[in-house]
């Protein structure tokens, strides 16, 4: 399953030759992946009221084409991994106009994320902690070539 969250760049996003600062990605990855969880039936918030949290352990990031301000992005989000202990997310970045099955995106990008309880920050299993998520992500998980789940 994948989900398309539209991000208007806004100029403040931008750096001295006009393009969207590096670093903005990260936040345009947190806001796709929070409406990926929304859009598979488990918002991030319901996760926090479990006493969890997901923190961000490994981040990656590929730039090609710039985007500017006033360009609409799409970020295309699906989960390439999920094990009981760490879900890997996959996001894909177009100007809006562009063919998301045909061209090549702007950039690209994978986070990786544990579950940690909120109050001593430990690692829990997503499988016995939030076994309905951890079924969920099973369900739509969209697995890269040579990956399993």
């Amino acid at each position: 399953m994948r989900v398309c969250t539209p991000i208007t760049i806004r100029y403040g996003e931008t750096d001295m030759m006009g393009v969207v600062y590096h670093a903005n990605y990260l936040l345009y990855f947190e806001d796709a992946r929070t409406q990926f969880l929304q859009a598979i039936g488990f918002p991030y918030d319901h996760i926090e009221q479990a006493g969890y949290m997901s923190p961000v352990t490994h981040f990656e990031c590929d730039y090609g084409m710039p985007l500017r301000y006033g360009d609409t992005a799409i970020v295309r989000t699906r989960v390439v991994s999920s094990r009981p202990t760490k879900t890997v997310y996959a996001y894909e970045v177009f100007k809006e106009g562009q063919d998301l099955d045909a061209d090549k995106p702007c950039c690209t990008g994978r986070s990786t994320h544990c579950l940690v309880d909120a109050e001593t920050f430990k690692p829990v299993s997503l499988k016995r902690a939030v076994p309905d998520l951890y079924a969920r992500y099973l369900e739509v998980l969209e697995p890269e070539e040579g990956e399993g789940r």
